[in-house]
């Protein structure tokens, strides 16, 4: 009686696929917390050459954007670090300047290596340091320019997936190579100088015991509105001091870390991962983690948080 049961069930299963229907009996989607992406480095020592290389092989007008994408080795073909963000390494050189356009993505930028270079925001010049983080809202016009003399470096997160998804990427080009543009001023949301941001993070040293998995870790904001920078990403950056040894971690937040100083590993599931300063590495999903420190570091990350809080999506479990 099953066997004819289940070759009827066959039967109509391909007779209502010619009306482009399935039978959720026989659903395949995902049905637990947790996505295709896997654990991953990027290792400065091996991204700097090859960012190198690209310096000599294609000027920054040509390519627009001279930057190497860091795509996830489960996400084949996506060009995603996780399936809802995106993560490059960008490079520009002194004289270069990378041409004025917008879309609807957000992006941010944590300057890696380098100064001299700036980054133009709605007619605001941002200088780039190493360890800032700059503010890029999306259908903001923007450019880059290098009047430094050596190379300047820096991590671009966006949020490009969401776009995707909402079928609401769109993208223009200004007018001019470069707009018109005056310095940041100093109260400027724009703008987190990595100064600044070690200055929270030593304050919080002094006044509160370490995160047992976090050490100590601010979560950036619009000191406007209080609120997280961008409605999809949270940004934030951790100070694990040397010997820390985290306890397990896991959330439902894809994140993406940019090492700023120091050394050590990071378990993420079976995979124990060294990093070095300037190392990108990926947190999937859901997976359990946890931080041991050789040295003090200082990491810089991202994520979807703001977006999955927003929708009550987000779990954390320690």
């Amino acid at each position: 009686m099953s066997a004819v049961v289940d070759s009827d069930l066959a039967r109509f299963s391909k007779e209502i696929a010619a009306l482009d229907m399935k039978p959720l009996w026989e659903r395949v989607m995902r049905l637990k917390p947790g996505t295709a992406a896997r654990a991953a480095i990027w290792r400065w020592k091996d991204t700097r050459p090859l960012l190198a290389r690209a310096c000599e092989m294609i000027t920054a007008k040509r390519a627009e954007r001279r930057v190497l994408m860091l795509e996830n080795p489960a996400l084949a073909g996506t060009t995603f670090i996780t399936p809802a963000l995106f993560a490059g390494l960008q490079a520009i050189l002194p004289g270069e300047i990378a041409p004025t356009h917008r879309h609807t993505p957000n992006a941010l930028r944590l300057i890696v290596e380098g100064e001299g270079a700036y980054t133009a925001v709605d007619g605001e010049r941002i200088a780039m340091r190493p360890g800032d983080f700059i503010v890029t809202p999306g259908w903001s016009w923007h450019d880059h320019g290098n009047e430094g003399s050596a190379p300047v470096v820096w991590l671009d997160g966006l949020d490009t997936a969401f776009a995707n998804l909402f079928g609401a990427h769109f993208r223009e080009d200004y007018l001019e190579e470069k707009q018109n543009a005056s310095p940041a001023r100093a109260d400027s949301v724009l703008a987190f100088p990595f100064e600044r941001t070690r200055a929270s993070l030593e304050r919080m040293s002094k006044s509160e015991d370490p995160h047992p998995s976090h050490g100590w870790k601010l979560r950036y904001s619009n000191p406007a509105t209080r609120r997280d920078p961008f409605p999809t990403m949270a940004v934030f950056m951790q100070w694990l001091p040397k010997g820390f040894a985290g306890r397990n971690f896991r959330s439902t937040d894809g994140a993406v870390h940019c090492v700023v100083e120091g050394r050590g590993d990071v378990r993420i599931g079976a995979v124990d991962i060294e990093f070095a300063p300037h190392d990108v590495f990926v947190v999937p999903s859901w997976e359990i983690h946890r931080f041991t420190a050789a040295t003090d570091c200082v990491i810089f990350s991202y994520s979807d948080r703001a977006a999955q809080e927003a929708l009550g999506f987000w779990r954390e479990e320690n």
